[in-house]
């Protein structure tokens, strides 16, 4: 493994040095290099460079022969709308990466590309009627585009056609010219420029696809053009907690609370539902139903508002992939709401699937009677009507052909189609999906109308229950149209799928529908439980630990002079993850930062999460936006370890370097001592101490609790609490057994040392008793757990608390590794040693103490030591990710001093041959001990090979006289760094020379 190890470091230098040999920026790997899971298209996008000319080319003979004419047919105001311009530009797409999935079936490929468009394009138009003139001067696209190559064949060209959509919505930003004065035209009035983005958009999104044939009279292009979807989802919006106060009064004196409701999207499909008022824990009960065309890739969406008189504030979003719900057929969580800082939202999700014969629908039906679902009630079944053509439809005026457009109703449901002008035989080829409540007694309604006067061409009415009797409930045929021409016909098909959700078995019975009571619970109390229950989730949380690495080639935000005189930027990294949020600092004018930060948090395993980073350039009045990244948790969760460089998105440049570890939390204290001993090593210069252990508390409930003012039972809560992080229950109605039901978990740094604090308290603060839970008494335990009635102090007698408290020591793959040989991250091939050179010892102790980094560490436990003599235990470490040399001074043994009193040892470091005060290193003073402990480490900033040609000498000295500031010298060490494994990361015992000896 090590040897496969040095393998790929190798490989991963020679690459860097072929990168710098080609002139490749600092830490830039060449285009064939890629990453596990996307790849790179560094090929695609010089194909797409050289042809931005021809597509060019292409794109104004479109937009003048094609586009143009569809145009002035349109509306009578723009008969003379043309194109005066059409450049792209000489910015061409770029694909920042491709990911292949395989198909629903073996003739089929999905590639989903994540494309950039920052261009130049100009495009102006005219309409010379009104004078007037409008464009487009530079355009932004970025989002996921998914391709489909369907169906391959056995011939030439292989693939048939190929199929493009946006999964999700793109971020579209375009920089219009004369906008004003193309809404001053009639019929545009009222229309504005996001309306015209927000119509833009939605084209590119699901349900609508772009068809490309590659082969003549392809049999399946209907199909492929509209095919039916893949089930519906859903979406049961039960409630939200502990969402933000956003209204505030009297300046931000006083704080009020929210109101909040929801928007539900998938795709195109909008929901928004009610506002509950004042209330910072709503409840809706909520039915909203979804159809989904593509999984995996599209996604529910899910955002909270406060409602307020002038813009709503966010108070937070989630997302989750609908191949979860796919998967698991029916999911009921609290979803962490991200972007809003806190709060969590109650989703139950049910997969529909879509069933092409009506022996179910009984079932069905029966089984939606029992749900109370508001707006709307559930639904059984959905219809899909493909509107193909239509053929010698009537003519209102001789000699005038019509401008034909479809309206087609179900019950209160209306869509209609596009208009095709000027033929009475028009193609539509589009597709309309309705949500049935009840197909036997429905019917849909069908209207062809002329567009220009909206006089009538022709109506049908097909009954649904024609449908239920119809082979695979479709009907595909010309219908006659009434109230039409002899010949007049509409070529449609009619799919009808009724809803069915295949629920797994379970061995309880589900959950009350939303709006239903939940059954009838006995009146006896049962049996005091001897050990607490808790859900079955409790204790399964990860620790997801996030180093903030690097970036590069940011973009320059900072310029001078109205841009005349270029700057740099100011560059800091919010991090987002399970409703979190972290800052890093702001490292001044660098276009290329190194953060080498660490930050750690608890995380669920529920899809849908991400882990996202938001760069900022820091500036007086509004940061300016560098780019973002994510990387999905459940991808960590599941790899253990991700360390990539994510390009960043919606800018022209970026890239950012950060490593994700989930670290498993482990009932066992075999590995605790290499945990501690890695985060000390791994312990970045800033931010808090590195985690060592998990601990999950479930409360259950109290027993006894003392009456309020002699007869009343209190209501209350329990407040908990480790170090500075504390949590609080819910406060329970009056009664001397309440019951909680809550879990709650706490980042240990030393498990050692560190206890928990319980207390539980009535509603107005007065304390009804305490618990001190000391950790290590979870240590000892079996298990790490303890599980029982533990006595409050300062209640009545037979006060006490139910609950379940668990230890969990969190094992990183550095952890495993170094328990099973040496620490990753450092070269396990010594350097050839330096030539040994003496040198002076200084006499400026004192100020060597200053100079870096110092930071006490928990005692780990000692390697065997030498015999006799006196010794010096140091750890000694290359840290690879922030290029540093790390030295803990553990502990000396045995000094021998000249004086007969008790030395007050320290001990001093520094790196030969610079002894300038930017290389020594100094400990604290032990007072009075021949066998001091110190346990601090300390920090140079140096690159491996320079550190290979050091040598660390180690003093070790006792100050005599305060007054006079002499010191006497207990031992020294010489150790030539370039022999030290400096990859193991391991303490070793070293002999220390008389002072007064040669070194």
């Amino acid at each position: 493994m090590r040897a496969a190890e040095r393998l790929q470091r190798d490989e991963e230098a020679a690459v860097r040095a072929a990168a710098a040999g080609l002139g490749a920026a600092r830490g830039e790997l060449p285009a064939w290099v890629s990453f596990p899971d996307v790849e790179r298209a560094e090929w695609l996008n010089k194909v797409l460079a050289q042809a931005w000319p021809f597509f060019g080319q292409y794109m104004e003979k479109l937009l003048v022969e094609n586009v143009a004419p569809s145009i002035r047919a349109s509306n009578t105001h723009l008969q003379t709308f043309t194109f005066t311009k059409v450049d792209m530009g000489e910015k061409p797409l770029r694909v920042l990466g491709v990911r292949a999935h395989p198909g629903t079936h073996k003739k089929q490929i999905l590639l989903d590309l994540n494309i950039s468009y920052v261009g130049d394009v100009q495009i102006d138009v005219e309409v010379k009627k009104f004078f007037c003139k409008a464009g487009v001067k530079g355009m932004q696209l970025h989002g996921m585009l998914r391709i489909i190559l369907e169906p391959l064949l056995g011939d030439v060209p292989i693939v048939g056609a190929l199929t493009m959509f946006f999964i999700r919505r793109p971020t579209l930003d375009i920089n219009w010219t004369g906008m004003t004065n193309l809404l001053d035209i009639p019929g545009l009035s009222s229309m504005s420029d996001t309306m015209i983005m927000d119509t833009i958009s939605s084209y590119l999104v699901l349900p609508n696809r772009l068809l490309v044939p590659l082969v003549p009279d392809l049999h399946e292009a209907a199909q492929l053009r509209c095919p039916l979807p893949r089930g519906v989802v859903r979406v049961h919006l039960q409630g939200a907690r502990d969402l933000r106060c956003k209204d505030r009064f009297m300046g931000g004196l006083v704080e009020g609370k929210s109101d909040p409701y929801a928007v539900l999207r998938v795709g195109t499909q909008v929901f928004t539902s009610r506002v509950i008022d004042d209330n910072l824990n709503p409840t809706w009960d909520e039915v909203y139903e979804f159809i989904v065309h593509e999984v995996p890739g599209q996604e529910v969406e899910v955002e909270l508002f406060d409602k307020d008189p002038d813009q709503d504030d966010l108070l937070g979003r989630m997302k989750l992939d609908l191949g979860e719900v796919l998967r698991a057929r029916v999911m009921e969580e609290w979803f962490p709401l991200q972007e809003g800082g806190q709060g969590r939202l109650r989703l139950r999700l049910e997969w529909l699937s879509l069933l092409s014969d009506a022996s179910q629908l009984d079932q069905v039906l029966e089984r939606n009677r029992t749900i109370v679902a508001k707006p709307d009630p559930p639904s059984a079944a959905i219809l899909v009507v493909y509107l193909d053509r239509a053929e010698e439809l009537p003519m209102k005026k001789p000699g005038k052909e019509p401008n034909p457009v479809v309206q087609i109703s179900v019950q209160d449901v209306t869509r209609e189609s596009k208009v095709v002008c000027n033929t009475s035989a028009p193609v539509w080829e589009d597709a309309f999906r309705f949500f049935l409540h009840d197909p036997r007694n429905q019917d849909v309604d069908i209207q062809v109308k002329d567009d220009s006067r909206q006089t009538p061409l022709g109506s049908l009415s097909v009954p649904l229950s024609r449908l239920l009797q119809a082979p695979e409930l479709t009907l595909d045929e010309p219908f006659p149209l009434q109230r039409s021409g002899p010949g007049s016909r509409l070529f449609m098909k009619l799919v009808l799928r009724v809803l069915f959700l295949d629920a797994p078995e379970s061995g309880v019975s589900p959950p009350a529908p939303p709006g239903q009571p939940q059954p009838p619970v006995s009146t006896e109390s049962p049996p005091r439980p001897s050990q607490a229950s808790p859900d079955p989730r409790f204790g399964t949380e990860h620790v997801l630990r996030i180093h903030l690495l690097e970036a590069e080639n940011l973009i320059a935000k900072d310029n001078f002079f109205k841009g005349v005189v270029r700057g740099r930027s100011d560059p800091y990294a919010k991090v987002r993850v399970a409703g979190r949020v972290f800052r890093s600092r702001v490292i001044k004018e660098d276009l290329n930062p190194r953060w080498n930060e660490v930050y750690e948090v608890i995380v669920d395993n529920i899809p849908g999460q991400d882990v996202e980073f938001d760069l900022f350039d820091k500036d007086v009045d509004k940061d300016d936006f560098l780019g973002r990244c994510k990387v999905p948790l459940r991808r960590v969760l599941s790899s253990r370890i991700v360390d990539e460089w994510l390009p960043l998105e919606e800018v022209k440049s970026g890239r950012l370097h950060v490593k994700l570890e989930n670290l498993d939390p482990r009932p066992s204290t075999t590995l605790l001592e290499q945990v501690l001993h890695t985060n000390s090593l791994l312990q970045p210069a800033r931010g808090e101490e590195l985690s060592a252990a998990l601990l999950s508390v479930f409360v259950d409930r109290a027993a006894d609790l003392p009456l309020r003012k002699g007869s009343k039972a209190p209501s209350a809560f329990a407040s908990l609490a480790v170090g500075n992080v504390s949590f609080k229950t819910k406060t329970c109605a009056p009664s001397t057994e309440p019951t909680w039901d809550e879990g709650f978990s706490f980042l240990i740094k030393r498990p050692h040392e560190e206890s928990l604090q319980l207390q539980v308290k009535e509603e107005g603060g007065q304390p009804l008793g305490t618990l001190s839970l000391p950790l290590p008494q979870l240590l000892a335990s079996e298990g790490l757990a303890l599980d029982g009635w533990f006595p409050l102090a300062g209640g009545g007698p037979g006060t006490q608390i139910l609950l379940r408290a668990q230890l969990g020591v969190l094992v990183s793959q550095q952890v495993e590794a170094a328990a099973g040989g040496s620490l990753e991250g450092g070269d396990t091939d010594p350097q050839p040693p330096e030539e040994h050179r003496e040198e002076e010892e200084e006499e400026e102790e004192e100020e060597c103490g200053t100079g870096g980094l110092r930071q006490r560490l928990p005692p780990k436990e000692s390697p065997p030591e030498p015999a006799e003599g006196p010794r010096v235990q140091l750890t000694l470490w290359y840290h690879r990710d922030e290029r540093k040399l790390v030295a803990i001074v553990h502990a000396c043994r045995e000094l021998r001093a000249a004086a007969k009193e008790l030395p007050d040892p320290y001990v001093s470091l520094v790196l030969l041959p610079d002894r300038s005060r930017g290389t020594k290193r100094k400990t604290s003073v032990q007072r009075r001990t021949l066998n001091p402990d110190f346990n601090e480490r300390f920090e140079w900033d140096l690159s491996l090979e320079e550190v290979s040609r050091r040598r660390l000498e180690a003093h070790v000295k006792s100050t005599l006289s305060f007054m006079t500031r002499e010191k006497e010298a207990l031992g020294k060490l010489h150790l030539n760094l370039a022999q030290v494994d400096l990859s193991e990361g391991g303490s070793h015992w070293y002999e220390l020379q008389d002072e007064r000896s040669g070194p």
